[in-house]
């Protein structure tokens, strides 16, 4: 969430910054008369308490000599009944900030480009060439058929649309991905956990996925645990409620999890395969940072995933998104793209997000520096997602005969080199 103090000192720049991420302003005008509402009941309550003390001494004092405090007291008794009445009134004016700044997204950083939708992202860097084959690439699904690795139709029939299922040397190679990456970025300075793929309400809130987007989640009743969107949740929530030691920052970690989502938005849109799907495999990095080392820590980030696409030989390119399309916790992000030469298009396998102390703040995790606290910056990224990099991966390896050639790196994972 967003510091109140930028709200209540900044409301004109935070209402700019909020329409051009195409959002409506009237929360900053709904906060900033909560706030002055809540300021003043503060001031009127301090003062009550403040008399409250005074008069009850005097009480004590009455009473330690003899005197009668029966007026004096029936005067604190309502003295009391006020402070109740405004400590309750008070707690509702911040009960109903909280509910507004949770529709509040984070404020963009000022070199993310301003735009509406995924059109107005601006590319800006592209690694590696397109396959180019002389004949017609079958497609993941095709693919996956004819070489029996790949099975939608079981995923169906045990789970629902949406769910895969994997077969003999395609599970093999899935778990491959999932180990290179895992030990590249452990050499790249990341703990490695593994963490719960099902999360407190608490944890959710924590990492700003709930209530906003509660709709687009798997929820458990009666225990009220989520199935986890992503592992940017459980990771986040290592250290909430803490205060790290700055001399341990950055604290860097990964882990793969599945990752589960409803997607209740997204009808209509393309969902064969891989291309959208309700469960899904991925690797997270997440880091734990000093405010001014976060943009550059995110830029290293960056290359670490860029990294492991790089070593599969897989051809990528990286888009600065726009203010419309960018996550809600989000300052600045970056997605990783790589090609499909079967559907003849980018498809997003990664994003790298600098949510600063967007999701800290929240989570109460801070550092100490020079005997203040203060909140740390908190990234996240996918290091990778393995669905559209799966299908990037076989239908760019694909021979003409239909076997599936495995990339070098991997070998030593999967036990093969080719499929088919």
């Amino acid at each position: 969430m967003l510091d109140i103090k930028l709200i209540r000192e900044n409301p004109d720049n935070i209402k700019k910054k909020l329409t051009i991420r195409g959002m409506k302003t009237e929360s900053v005008d709904k906060i900033l008369a909560l706030d002055i509402k809540r300021r003043e009941s503060i001031g009127e309550v301090e003062k009550l308490k403040s008399l409250r003390n005074t008069v009850s001494q005097e009480i004590a004092v009455m009473k330690k000599e003899g005197k009668d405090a029966s007026a004096r007291i029936t005067d604190m008794k309502k003295v009391s009944d006020d402070i109740k009445a405004i400590d309750e009134r008070l707690a509702e004016a911040e009960k109903m900030i909280d509910e507004v700044l949770r529709d509040i997204p984070n404020i963009a950083e000022d070199s993310v480009p301003e735009g509406k939708s995924s059109d107005d992202n601006v590319g800006f860097r592209i690694w590696g060439e397109k396959a180019s084959g002389d004949f017609k690439y079958l497609d993941h699904v095709e693919l996956g058929k004819k070489l029996d690795i790949l099975d939608f139709s079981i995923g169906a029939k045990i789970s629902g649309s949406g769910f895969p299922f994997y077969k003999g040397r395609g599970a093999v190679l899935e778990r491959a991905l999932i180990n290179f990456m895992l030990d590249t970025h452990k050499l790249n300075g990341y703990t490695e956990v593994f963490m719960p793929f099902l999360v407190n309400r608490a944890s959710m809130e924590a990492a700003e996925k709930v209530p906003k987007f509660e709709e687009d989640m798997y929820r458990t009743d009666p225990d009220d645990l989520f199935a986890i969107p992503t592992a940017e949740v459980p990771i986040v929530n290592i250290h909430r409620d803490e205060v790290l030691d700055l001399k341990d920052l950055p604290v860097k970690y990964c882990g793969y999890t599945a990752c589960f989502r409803r997607e209740a938005g997204s009808y209509g849109k393309d969902t064969k395969g891989f291309l959208r799907v309700h469960q899904f495999n991925k690797v997270e990095m997440i880091n734990f940072c000093l405010p001014e080392q976060s943009y550059s820590q995110m830029e290293e980030m960056l290359n670490h995933a860029c990294g492991i696409l790089e070593a599969l030989n897989v051809h990528y390119r990286v888009v600065n998104v726009c203010t419309g399309d960018m996550g809600f916790a989000a300052s600045k992000q970056y997605d990783i793209e790589v090609w499909s030469p079967a559907e003849n298009k980018w498809l997003e396998a990664s994003s790298v997000s600098n949510c600063t102390d967007f999701q800290s703040r929240r989570a109460m995790i801070r550092f100490k520096r020079d005997k203040k606290t203060e909140f740390l910056h908190i990234l996240n990224g996918s290091g990778l997602a393995t669905s559209r990099l799966y299908v990037s991966l076989i239908e760019s390896n694909q021979t003409p005969e239909g076997k599936i050639v495995i990339p070098k790196a991997l070998h030593k994972y999967t036990g093969f080199e080719v499929i088919g």
